[in-house]
């Protein structure tokens, strides 16, 4: 596996991201203002291996979930495992148009709570991580998923990427970077990554967007990260 230094991704860093062009035209995908608190957030599904699509509240467990939570006014989704596995996705054409010609960038805000002490992205058995955004392209030839992976890892660096099958691992935050405990706003171009991550051009409509937080390798750990303002914006 080869790993490969990319430089920080962090807005707080900066990337060459576009600022004022987006504002009046992006897309948001979810801010879950127009959800309750304590309720399961709308238009999210859960997409199993064999892609059927299941009501996300099918899934939830004591010790695995997904919930809209609010602060000072604002809404958010907060996640939890404990030695569990959760996504929830949002489904290309049903909920909202994602055209990467249009809309090549992808920004998030997440504040990562607790994580995994010790896990590793690159490694099978420490594979848990506290949050992690999937970006997916369809299947390959075996019908596995086809995605980036944009992930906070517990102790990797920043920049490091891995290759497991058909999936692309970025790691964009870490336990080793400032700014724990507060809200981060995460922004990738997907068109110029997928070059990178695969070494072809991506196809114009991706498949879906995924939250992800997972806790299920190392024994006793829990992961606990928080989701807002999920958008796309045009180019710069």
């Amino acid at each position: 596996m080869v790993f490969l230094m990319l430089g920080l991704t962090l807005a707080l860093y900066g990337n060459g991201a576009p600022l004022a062009n987006a504002q009046s035209e992006a897309v948001v995908v979810d801010d879950f203002q127009g959800d309750e608190d304590d309720t399961y957030p709308n238009q999210w599904v859960f997409v199993t291996s064999n892609q059927e699509v299941l009501d996300i509240e099918t899934q939830m467990r004591e010790n695995e979930w997904a919930r809209v939570q609010r602060e000072n006014g604002r809404a958010y989704l907060r996640t939890y495992t404990q030695n569990e596995a959760m996504r929830i996705s949002m489904l290309n054409d049903e909920h909202f148009n994602w055209d990467l010609q249009e809309h090549p960038w992808f920004e998030w805000k997440w504040r990562i709570q607790s994580y995994p002490e010790g896990a590793a992205e690159n490694n099978r058995r420490r594979n848990d991580t506290a949050a992690a955004m999937y970006v997916t392209f369809g299947s390959d030839w075996l019908g596995r998923p086809k995605s980036i992976k944009y992930t906070f890892s517990s102790s990797l660096p920043v920049g490091t990427t891995d290759e497991q099958g058909p999936l692309r691992v970025m790691v964009i935050d870490s336990a080793n970077e400032p700014g724990l405990g507060q809200w981060k706003t995460m922004r990738r171009n997907i068109r110029s990554d997928y070059r990178q991550l695969f070494g072809e051009n991506p196809p114009n409509n991706p498949i879906s967007i995924t939250i992800w937080n997972d806790s299920d390798t190392i024994s006793g750990q829990t992961s606990k990260a928080d989701f807002d303002a999920i958008r796309l914006l045009p180019p710069q």
